[in-house]
Formats: structure tokens, C-alpha cells, sequence
């Protein structure tokens, strides 16, 4: 059995970005820069106020030095003329700082006298208050590189940067294969010995947050020719999967199938827990990756095999799900030669330190254990037994696709 890191490189070995494609700003959140995005102009483009108050020469400013005001200069309408010795212009947060000007006088710091004339209150340090022209960044430069992940602080960036059309890679299309003659869709009747199929809205709807596009094929019956023909001519689809019928039992048909039209397996079988019977291949340049059909089991396997692989097809640099660090919150046994995945909950000591705790039940087909859990305690293989308090890593299921 390969190991699980091992296994992941091998599938994100061949794996390429999708093409470029330009959206709308609006539409670019949770989408991947495509190129490295530059600044099309100064930001911010002159010199503005930091504060409400008056732009003054620092020189005229100790405190109880009197000055006159011969302006006021609003954000967007700029004052015209400059401000002399002894003279000063209102301005608000956003304003452009006057020619002649050098600092702010905060208005908290100046007395308002009759005939629009202001007494000083405190010193004035020159440059004070004032942000610079290109401050954040200039003309020109790169403010999100290729590769980053699109969230709402650089769609604000972006916008910034004066782009309205950016430039993101394509979302691989996921194509998703359940197989099985018990599988019936939910909402239906149940015929004896039937059972709903869960993963394939599931997988859809991790594909949809890993960045992908799933395309869900009908059902396949446990029929090699009909598995071949489901998932024949998949000429838009970047990636496939399969869930179920991938292991060694009389009627786990998806490699014979799939061996019709031209599957060549790369490995089969994963030192993991759950998910040992995963397959890798490809049908000439499409990838495929046969996953478990227990439920609990195709989850862990997207969130380990499917996420990286959606995140290297969109241009990410950042693949693997993040792990952080949490204590025990009971004791656990002594591990095997597989790397296991435990379902916990997850709590905040009073220290604000993370508290993992690994349910009773780890039956790879409860979903409600799965869906009652906060993250995923990663125990390595041949590990030895661990007492509650002890450091163990998570991946936090509730922060992992936001």
C-alpha cells in the first residue's frame, strides 16, 4: 500500500492549470489569478489626509500660533491654490493635501476663532497625518501574484488597482460516476436491499467549494459496459471520479469498465483510514480517481486527493488542506500501519488552545458522526498511545473551504 504522501504526489504529478479566462471583478471571489495582476495607476494617487483638520506648514504650528483659513477642500474637490505662511485650508479624511502644505492639523487640536481664523493647540510634526501618493502600492506593481486565491480583501485590492475584468483560471470540470445497482436517488422510493446515494451530491458539493465545476453522470448499474459507456466521451471534463465499485468484490466493476475505453492504473490501495481502496489512473489525458463508496471514506479522500488535485487543475500554489495543532481531549490506543483520520469535536480551552476529541463510533458510513464533526485528528501510522492532554495535529473541517 502506498502512503498517502506518496499518493498525492503521484496524482498531482501530471496534473496541469486550466487555461485563463477574464470575469467581471464582481465575479472573481474564490477564483485563482490567472497572471500576476498589476496596478494600473498610485494608490492613493496623491498626497491625501489621513484625518479632518487643516493642512498647514509644520513651521507655522507651535502650539498657541494663530492661522488664517483661506480654503476648504472637501474629498474630491480639490483646493485651488496652495497654502502660504501663516495661512491653512480645512480639510476632511480623503482630501488631496494643498500644494505648499507639509502636515495636518488634526482638528481636535485647534481652537476655531471668529473672522476664519484657528489657534494651534498642540505642535505639528511635519509629514504628519499625511498619506504619501503610492503609499500602498504604485504604478505598475504586482498586488496579487499568479496563483493567489481570490478572497474578498483582494477583490477590494483588485478594485483598487483599477481593474474591472480580471483574469482567473477556468474552473476544472469535475465529472462524478456513482456505481452500484442498491444506489437510488434521494427523495425517491427505497426498494429492499436499496440505499440513497449520498455521495454523489456530496462530492458535488465539495468539488463546488474545493473551486471546481462537478458534472454529475446518471447512475451506473453494476454493468462494465455500461460504467464504460457513463463515462466514454468526456471530452469537457478535466477530471473524473468514481465512487464505489472500485474494490475487489464480485460486482466492483469500475476498473473493468473504466478498462474498456483505455483506463491505465496508476495504484490501488492507500495506507489510510478510511479510504484504503482508492484508485488512480488516467483514460488517455484525463485523470481519474476511483474513491470508496462508505461515505465517510469518499469525503476524507476528497478533502486529502480531490482538494489538491482541484487546487493544482486551478493554478493554486497553496494544495495541501492546512493542519493546525490541538490537544487530546481523551486518550487514544495505539495506531496501525495506516495513517488515520479520526472524526472529532472541537473545543477552546480556557487558554484559548484547540481541544480535539475523537468520537466513539468511527464506522466509515455514519454521516451524522461526520456531519456532528469539527475536524478530522490525523494519528500517523504505528503511533504510539496517547494520553489525554497530549499535542496531536486536525484539519478543521469547519474553516477548510472557507
Amino acid at each position: 500500500m502506498l502512503s498517502v504522501s506518496e499518493a498525492q504526489e503521484r496524482i498531482l504529478a501530471n496534473l496541469a492549470p486550466t487555461g485563463a479566462e477574464l470575469v467581471p471583478l464582481a465575479e472573481s471571489w474564490r477564483r485563482v489569478a490567472a497572471t500576476d495582476i498589476g496596478a494600473r495607476l498610485d494608490n492613493p494617487p496623491a498626497d491625501v489626509s489621513a484625518m479632518d483638520g487643516y493642512a498647514v506648514r509644520a513651521t507655522d504650528c507651535r502650539s498657541g500660533d494663530t492661522l488664517r483659513v483661506i480654503g476648504e477642500s472637501p474629498a474630491g474637490h480639490p483646493f485651488d491654490g496652495g497654502v502660504e505662511p501663516g495661512t491653512c485650508v480645512r480639510l476632511y479624511t480623503g482630501s488631496l493635501v494643498p500644494a505648499g502644505a507639509d502636515s495636518i492639523l488634526i482638528q481636535e487640536n485647534a481652537l476655531v476663532e471668529a473672522d476664519q481664523r484657528i489657534t494651534v493647540l498642540s505642535d505639528v510634526v511635519a509629514g504628519r497625518h499625511i498619506r504619501k501618493r503610492g503609499q500602498d502600492f504604485g504604478l505598475g506593481q504586482t498586488v496579487v501574484p499568479a496563483g493567489r486565491h481570490i478572497l474578498a480583501r483582494e477583490v477590494g485590492l483588485i478594485a483598487a488597482a483599477n481593474h474591472a475584468w480580471v483574469p482567473v483560471h477556468r474552473r476544472p470540470v469535475v465529472a462524478i460516476l456513482s456505481a452500484g445497482d442498491e444506489i437510488t436517488l434521494p427523495g425517491g422510493d427505497i426498494p429492499s436491499g436499496g440505499i440513497v446515494n449520498s455521495n454523489a451530491p456530496m462530492l458535488a458539493t465539495l468539488v463546488r467549494a474545493c473551486g471546481g465545476t462537478p458534472l454529475i453522470l446518471p447512475t451506473a448499474r453494476d454493468d462494465a459496459a455500461e460504467i464504460a459507456r457513463l463515462a466514454g466521451g468526456l471530452e469537457t471534463a478535466d477530471l473524473l471520479l468514481t465512487a464505489g465499485g472500485a474494490s475487489v468484490g464480485r460486482y466492483d466493476l469500475v476498473q473493468e469498465g473504466l478498462g474498456r475505453i483505455g483506463l491505465k492504473v496508476d495504484f490501488w490501495k492507500i495506507a489510510m483510514r478510511p479510504g484504503k481502496p482508492l484508485m488512480h489512473g488516467r483514460i488517455g489525458r484525463l485523470p481519474v480517481l476511483g474513491l470508496p463508496g462508505n461515505p465517510v471514506a469518499a469525503l476524507v479522500c476528497g478533502i486529502l486527493f480531490i482538494l489538491p488535485a482541484i487546487r493544482a487543475m486551478s493554478g493554486r500554489s497553496d494544495l495541501m488542506a492546512e493542519h493546525d495543532m490541538a490537544r487530546l481531549g481523551g486518550a487514544l490506543p495505539a495506531n496501525d500501519l495506516r495513517l488515520d483520520h479520526l472524526r472529532a469535536s472541537v473545543t477552546r480551552a480556557d487558554d484559548g488552545g484547540l481541544i480535539a476529541t475523537a468520537f466513539s463510533r468511527q464506522d466509515s458510513a455514519m454521516l451524522r458522526t461526520l456531519a456532528d464533526s469539527q475536524a478530522l485528528l490525523v494519528r500517523p501510522p504505528h503511533a504510539p498511545a496517547a494520553e489525554q492532554g497530549e499535542m496531536c495535529r486536525i484539519i478543521r473541517l469547519d474553516h477548510l473551504f472557507i
